[in-house]
């Protein structure tokens, strides 16, 4: 077996195993605040962490210039955002919806990165941009509309104009831009630092973060029931240590391009689980918005990395 065949075997471990955040972040709602979930899910994977990477990390840090620090200060800052948001978001739209909209992540990097890193901006990531701004909108429609082979049908814009739906798309979509600042500022400190050491102070300064956050706005850690503390785990290990592990490996032997396209499954095996175990099957509007949106990325990530 080559390591290209490798490659594309840890992809596939990597999409299934991040696909599995919504549902495990889902059931772990009934009980827990979505911060209190975030904090846990980044806390536990420092831990883990902690002992093959502490002792390394501080000997690179202590090497790194004060910008560099502070870019990676900005960019735990942002990934603590990201999660806030779009575990948040899980509370008051659908997974299909949530899922596709924060996977509009590349087409914000790489509008942010001609400004940002000075790269130059191609023609079809205007294109990919406007496809998934038509799916966005699309999506935002199907919770106040029902459609179907004959037309379309609206009973008012509540779901789309207003209300904790719109709210919760729309925090689906902040989490985008955040974790699209957030590799930005990875994308420009990763070349000092390994990445385990890169993982390892983000991952912590996130959660740190994170955990304040708990603290001000007056939520427990403690108190939760044993299934609960089992989720919390559960996102630790799978979709955080072993999917974006998975991920950043197979960046070792295939081309960046390719893993970027291959997390264009996440939405789509996301949305399976959904329809398993929670039973909540996506709308037509959502099905159809969520193609538009993934073929909008397609084109701006293919376009990219030509």
């Amino acid at each position: 077996m080559t390591q290209n065949d490798k490659a594309t075997i840890l992809l596939a471990i990597g999409i299934a195993s991040v696909s599995t955040a919504a549902i495990f972040i889902r059931f772990a709602q009934n009980e827990a605040p979505s911060l209190v979930i975030a904090a846990y899910r980044l806390g536990l994977a420092t831990l883990i962490l902690a002992p093959f990477c502490l002792r390394r990390s501080l000997e690179e840090l202590q090497r790194l210039t004060t910008r560099a620090r502070i870019s990676i200060f900005v960019a735990g800052l942002l990934l603590a955002l990201h999660f806030a948001a779009w575990i948040s978001s899980l509370e008051l739209t659908t997974v299909a919806s949530s899922v596709v909209i924060v996977t509009t992540t590349p087409l914000w990097v790489a509008l942010l990165s001609p400004l940002v890193l000075a790269e130059r901006l191609r023609p079809g990531v205007w294109g990919g941009l406007g496809l998934a701004m038509g799916g966005g909108i699309l999506v935002g429609l199907s919770q106040s509309c029902d459609f179907s082979l004959t037309g379309i049908t609206c009973n008012g814009l509540n779901g789309f104009g207003g209300g904790e739906i719109l709210f919760g798309n729309f925090l689906a979509l902040f989490a985008a831009w955040a974790s699209a600042g957030y590799m930005v500022a990875g994308r420009w400190v990763r070349p000092f630092l390994s990445l385990s050491t890169y993982i390892f102070l983000v991952y912590g300064i996130a959660a740190l973060l994170l955990l304040t956050a708990v603290l001000i706005s007056g939520n427990s850690l403690f108190g939760y029931s044993i299934s609960t503390f089992s989720f919390f785990v559960l996102l630790a290990l799978i979709p955080q240590l072993l999917g974006h592990t998975a991920f950043n490996w197979a960046l070792r032997f295939v081309p960046a391009t390719f893993v970027a396209l291959a997390l264009l499954g996440e939405p789509i095996g996301t949305t399976l689980l959904a329809v398993i175990f929670l039973g909540e099957s996506p709308r037509l509007g959502e099905i159809t918005g969520g193609v538009i949106i993934l073929g909008g990325i397609y084109l701006a990530t293919k376009t990219k990395g030509d």
